[in-house]
């Protein structure tokens, strides 16, 4: 009986173990950055995962600040995101920037209506 036991613990604890291995792997989100990036460690944008939107900050990890792309980054930019929720944000392991067509449709209004509002924004100063 007592090696039945041991069996059933072992095999619970390996089970455990791949589930908190499972959890700390980065998942996938899509994201908007909605506001003019001042600070570039902390990126304001609309974030969509398992087809819920809400507004986020981007914490970008050491590798990522470092991309020019990242340091580049303006308002209405479209990126998918590798990353971790934490509680001040979301912590960007790695993030490619895209067109606004190849977002989810939830974020493709979102991102049409912030294109629209900067070009009439910034339109009236080009000449």
């Amino acid at each position: 009986m007592s090696w039945f036991r041991g069996m059933a613990l072992g095999m619970l604890m390996v089970s455990a173990l791949s589930i908190t291995a499972r959890a700390d792997d980065d998942q996938i989100f899509f994201a908007v950055v909605s506001e003019v990036p001042k600070d570039k460690t902390r990126i304001s944008a609309k974030v969509l995962q398992d087809s819920a939107s809400s507004d986020m900050k981007l914490i970008p990890s050491e590798t990522v600040i470092t991309n020019p792309v990242w340091r580049t980054l303006e308002v209405c930019h479209a990126l998918k995101i590798e990353g971790v929720k934490i509680g001040e944000g979301l912590k960007v392991m790695s993030a490619r920037v895209l067109d606004a067509s190849m977002l989810p449709m939830a974020l493709q209004g979102f991102a049409g209506d912030c294109l629209i509002k900067k070009a009439v924004e910034i339109a009236p100063f080009a000449e």
